[in-house]
């Protein structure tokens, strides 16, 4: 009868764990995706965030987006890269955010 008790309380127990896991709230709202598509773009971008965009990657997808002569790429204190680019013609201020959006001011 002990080991039936002790067998029904750890059974009991074991279960208690997996639905804690599953009880949690999303560290997200669900709405905004980690990464930008290129069929939608962050109505908030930049976003901030950590970013895991090297200099090199950042002043890539810069380029690959129609900006040229991308200067002074820096990561600021938001996770933000910043610079200033040429794009038809015109000189902008550029940010790229931890989910791929590009924003021109």
């Amino acid at each position: 009868m002990k080991k039936l008790i002790l067998a029904a309380a750890l059974l009991g127990a074991s279960t208690l764990g997996a639905f804690a896991q599953t009880s949690t709230a999303p560290a997200t709202d669900g709405d905004t995706p980690a990464v930008a598509t290129p069929d939608s773009k962050n109505a908030t971008a930049p976003v901030e965030g950590a970013n895991s965009f090297t200099e090199a990657q950042a002043q890539e997808r810069l380029t690959e987006a129609g900006y040229a002569d991308v200067t002074g790429l820096t990561l600021d204190d938001k996770g933000v890269w910043r610079a200033k680019a040429m794009k038809d013609g015109k000189s902008v201020d550029v940010a790229l955010d931890y989910q791929g959006n590009i924003v021109a001011n």
